[in-house]
């Protein structure tokens, strides 16, 4: 196999050195998102698969450490999915701390749907609550409102890479004796006061979906410093197996019913498959490694575009501001539609796509207002009318690593052409 690698490295960094030379600064338009990866992942990822060992095994195990060290926790939980990984969690909290079906799960209304629906496929119940206009995350106050005595779990989200208010959170939390699950599905490597994001509550989950700061294609992590919570969200990634199945553990299992039965095939609760595999694995351990300094670039990015805005937009445009002691990492760029804009949205957001920049609305805008969860369980606090706004009148656009500084001024010279034929 030596051989093999030794005779294809060459060829697959030659190819993506040429790739490279022929990415930067183009001018024709800006995707919202591309993967920034080169030939150490592919390397990675082919050495795997020559190795044979292509399902979970010590690719997984590498980089559950990894991201464990890197996050700040003592436990990584690899899985295949941001959004399994969050329902592993709720799953794992609602089993450690006795949580009853039904419970609330205090989160923000303005976020991706698989935030709300890993809760109530757990059995829980939504609490939506309105979101700060300027960081898009969940508001510290609203949330302290929308507390009753059904409340066990609060659920913050780092939206796209701005660190939710962690402070205030953690002190609701702890007058009120909930367990914390930090959604950092959108924010690798974001910090607040220098500690990351993953590592203030009780769990956190993460994603590594082609689009965010780093990835595996697919694929997720949780991570915690809790070791019940770890064996538990084992147990549920992998079919309910026994949670005592690590290396060191007796090889055989009794109980009133099964005796001396290979522990190995042992369920303790209804589980999962939900592993992450090792050639994802191969490529989110190469990923790490580079995750701060493509987080970097992001960041230049985005303060480019922020003077594009400040510039040239008239007072019609904004984005969040960077306040201080926060690390944001700027999963995608939001730009908000002042209230006086003499413009829509979709005026906006149709103009950028005709010139070639990709647009998205701010995910599900206000999570009740969709389908999908008009008849679900949940419950909103008050009018949701942040959240509501944001529905309504933001877009983001890409400032991943692929996109450099003519790509800024072109988005500058389109932007300025747009609010030219709104004067």
């Amino acid at each position: 196999m030596d051989k093999c690698i030794s005779e294809i490295a060459p060829i697959v960094k030659d190819y993506y050195d040429r790739l490279s030379s022929r990415s930067g600064g183009l001018t024709s338009g800006v995707r919202l998102s591309a993967p920034a990866f080169d030939e150490r992942e592919a390397m990675r990822a082919i050495s795997t698969i020559l190795s044979g060992m292509i399902s979970q095994g010590a690719n997984v195990k590498e980089f559950e450490e990894n991201a464990a060290q890197y996050f700040g926790t003592s436990n990584g939980i690899a899985t295949n999915s941001g959004s399994s990984s969050n329902l592993i969690a709720l799953l794992a909290l609602k089993e450690h701390f006795g949580i009853e079906d039904g419970a609330e799960v205090i989160l923000p209304a303005t976020t991706f749907a698989t935030v709300s629906m890993p809760v109530i496929q757990a059995g829980l119940t939504p609490v939506y609550v309105d979101v700060d206009m300027k960081s898009l995350n969940i508001c510290p106050v609203e949330a302290q409102r929308a507390i009753s005595e059904r409340t066990k779990i609060l659920m913050p989200v780092h939206t796209l890479g701005y660190p939710a208010d962690m402070t205030q959170l953690m002190e609701i939390a702890f007058q009120h004796d909930l367990a914390v699950i930090e959604d950092c599905c959108e924010s690798h490597g974001s910090t607040l006061h220098g500690k990351k994001t993953g590592s203030f509550g009780n769990i956190a989950t993460f994603s590594f979906f082609v689009a965010h700061n780093m990835t595996t294609g697919e694929g997720g992590m949780i991570v915690t410093n809790d070791g019940e919570l770890d064996l538990l969200c084992r147990s549920y990634r992998e079919f309910g197996r026994h949670k005592n199945t690590d290396a060191g553990s007796a090889r055989y299992y009794s109980d009133e019913v099964l005796k001396e039965y290979d522990v190995r095939y042992v369920f303790d609760r209804l589980g999962y498959n939900m592993r992450m595999t090792d050639v994802a694995a191969a490529f989110g351990i190469e990923q790490l490694k580079k995750l701060d300094k493509m987080n970097d670039t992001r960041r230049e990015n985005a303060s480019k575009l922020i003077q594009v805005l400040e510039n040239k937009s008239n007072g019609f445009l904004s984005s969040t501001i960077e306040a201080e002691g926060y690390y944001h990492t700027y999963y995608t760029f939001p730009i908000l539609l002042e209230e006086s804009a003499p413009f829509s949205r979709r005026e906006f957001a149709e103009f950028l796509e005709k010139h070639n920049i990709e647009t998205r609305p701010l995910f599900a805008g206000c999570l009740p207002d969709q389908p999908a969860f008009r008849s679900s369980p949940g419950r909103n606090v008050g009018n949701l009318e942040n959240a509501r706004y944001l529905r309504d009148n933001m877009v983001f656009v890409g400032i991943h690593p692929g996109v450099g500084f003519q790509n800024i001024e072109y988005m500058g010279d389109i932007i300025s052409q747009f609010i030219n034929l709104h004067q």
